[in-house]
């Protein structure tokens, strides 16, 4: 009998926002705001925290600077000295740009994606005061983002009335037999289509979406103000969600951008959202995680009445993902009974469903479930076509089971955490937190390298230091001494100087580009070229770039010169290969060009 009262709570709640939603868009449909006549282009800043994206975050710069049709917006990319791959791409991004800034985190990732924005907030403090400029509005995106071209615009023209602008976020549309992606476009498209704009009728506090939410700058200072610089709650699994209640509880204005642009090119975020079963486990994990326990844990139920019920409404799923695929199974084995030619009816199981009652409020679930599924739907066959919205029930069953998957394990790990006395945080290290001053501009040493990385230990860094010879560098004397290996030198070296450091192998070799320059000059530098790609000639060499080496080499090649570093006894080895001494040294491209 308490399932069924669950079950019948659960669905009066939900008939509720429904009915709500009715009666709003039979009062009139959700249209953008008005223009209003010309508005002034503020200054925006777009935060793109990032840990390992290497493979995506060049794409992302290079596609949304070309495709934004906005003038005044930089990007600051923050990273994690750690992170050396990702450091390279962003060091590269920011040589190419006037308008992408690094923001390198002072300490090791992964750490939260709220303890990087915090660092990139900092960063931007920092430009500011160096520059003269100031940036009001800031807006967070994640490295994978297609920012649509209108998206700056709209927070632009809305910011001036609201402290957060929140523009839709749609998972980009794959194959029909893409179930689990499928899940999230189905909820995506009925989550910001019909909750979201009933949450903001009715007064609740707007959820961001963690990206294409736009703060005004005044917004962000006063969060800064009250919470210690602590802009987004590095304990929060989900700080976008934790932000969106901040912001309305300090009594700022929200605002859902409805969908503009129309359902072919919508005013939204898109993106890959999760396409196999274990990854949409534990992102949902965490959502679990953050919004219903977590948030529970921090605020309680403490608040007004209104916003204590979009509280249950965001925690409820804690019984209700765990009740939904039991009473389902129920109902179907009811049917299958009765079907079957039992005596009891489609609805009636002895020992679990044996009362009218009981049987009645399971009936009354399937019709409210069938009518749930008319709208999502709908919701779907806006953005997805029809096609794709048939295969909602499908979808549905998935949904249900990762929900119910990912609700175990988000219970299981929050009690383990609890039990434990462990903080809800991916990473158990405690960090100094947001100041200016800590963000030195100074590279740090090697030896600091090797130490925080655990290759060798701080007594042998002090050792090495006091006995190697006059000349003799550091890493050199550690490998001479056994006490550091070669390939752990160059990641560290790579981690001081931002440079790549993937292993290079013989068939990423292109013999023909091992030509491209004089192999006398090639020798002389020791750098191997081995590839060419979108404009630029890829070198490997053991030894750090240096500006004379770079002019010398940009002199035999109009291509953008990128360098990585390799062992020496890689280069050794592609040295006696591909670098005769035989091949005749070409004159510069210059003179060349000069002479003819």
């Amino acid at each position: 009998m308490l399932l069924a009262l669950w079950v019948l709570l659960s669905n009066l709640d939900d008939l509720f926002v429904d009915l709500a939603r009715i009666v709003s868009w039979l009062a009139g449909p959700d249209p953008p705001p008005a223009p209003g006549g010309p508005v002034v282009e503020r200054r925006l800043a777009i935060f793109v925290p990032a840990w390992r994206e290497s493979a995506v975050l060049e794409g992302m710069v290079e596609h949304n600077n070309a495709a934004i049709r906005y003038s005044r917006f930089d990007f600051f990319l923050g990273v994690y000295p750690n992170d050396s791959a990702t450091c390279a791409v962003a060091s590269e991004l920011e040589a190419r740009y006037a308008n992408v800034h690094v923001a390198i985190c002072p300490h090791d990732g992964p750490t939260s994606k709220a303890d990087c924005l915090n660092w990139v907030y900092q960063h931007l403090l920092t430009h500011e005061r160096q520059t003269g400029a100031r940036f009001e509005v800031i807006i967070t995106h994640d490295a994978e983002d297609l920012i649509h071209p209108d998206s700056l615009a709209w927070a632009n023209r809305l910011i001036g009335e609201y402290d957060m602008v929140q523009i839709p976020v749609l998972p980009l549309a794959t194959p029909v037999r893409e179930l689990v992606h499928g899940v999230y476009c189905d909820e995506f498209a009925v989550y910001q289509t019909w909750e979201l704009p009933v949450r903001q009728r009715l007064g609740g506090f707007l959820p961001s979406c963690g990206v294409g939410t736009a703060f005004r700058r005044d917004a962000l200072e006063t969060l800064a103000a009250r919470y210690r610089n602590h802009i987004f709650e590095p304990r929060c699994l989900t700080e976008d969600y934790e932000n969106g209640f901040r912001i309305h509880h300090a009594g700022g204005r929200q605002i859902l951008l409805p969908f503009a642009g129309g359902t072919e090119s919508p005013v939204a975020t898109r993106e890959y959202f999760p396409r196999r079963i274990g990854a949409a486990i534990r992102q949902r994990t965490r959502w679990m995680m953050g919004i219903a326990l977590q948030s529970w844990e921090l605020h309680g139920w403490r608040d007004t009445l209104r916003q204590g019920y979009w509280f249950w409404r965001d925690r409820k799923g804690l019984v209700s993902n765990l009740v939904g695929p039991v009473a389902g199974v129920m109902f179907l084995a009811g049917v299958t009974r009765w079907a079957s030619g039992g005596a009891e009816g489609p609805l009636r199981i002895p020992g679990l469903i044996a009362s009218d009652s009981a049987a009645a409020v399971f009936a009354f679930s399937a019709l409210m479930q069938v009518f749930h599924m008319a709208i999502k739907a709908v919701c779907g066959a806006r953005f997805y076509g029809w096609r794709f919205a048939a295969g909602a029930p499908l979808r549905a069953f998935v949904g249900n089971w990762l929900n119910f998957a990912a609700t175990l394990n988000a219970l299981w790990r929050y009690g383990a955490a609890r039990l434990r006395g462990q903080p809800l945080v991916w990473l158990k290290t405690e960090h100094l937190y947001p100041s200016r001053e800590a963000l030195s501009p100074r590279k740090p040493r090697l030896g600091e390298i090797l130490v925080a990385c655990e290759m060798v230990a701080q007594d042998e860094v002090d050792e090495a230091l006091e006995r190697k010879h006059a000349g003799q560098r550091l890493g050199e004397y550690l490998v001479a001494r056994g006490l550091l290996g070669e390939a752990d030198l160059y990641e560290a070296l790579a981690m001081q100087q931002n440079l790549g450091i993937e292993p290079l192998s013989r068939a990423r070799i292109a013999p023909a580009v091992t030509r491209t320059l004089p192999a006398a000059v090639a020798r002389k530098w020791k750098v191997l070229p081995f590839r060419v790609a979108g404009g630029k000639l890829y070198v490997a060499g053991p030894e750090i770039a240096e500006p004379a080496m770079i002019q010398e080499l940009a002199a035999y090649t109009s291509l953008e010169i990128r360098f990585q570093l390799i062992t020496p006894r890689a280069y050794q080895g592609f040295e006696d290969e591909f670098l005769s001494p035989e091949t005749p040294v070409r004159a510069p491209a210059g003179a060349r060009r000069a002479a003819m």
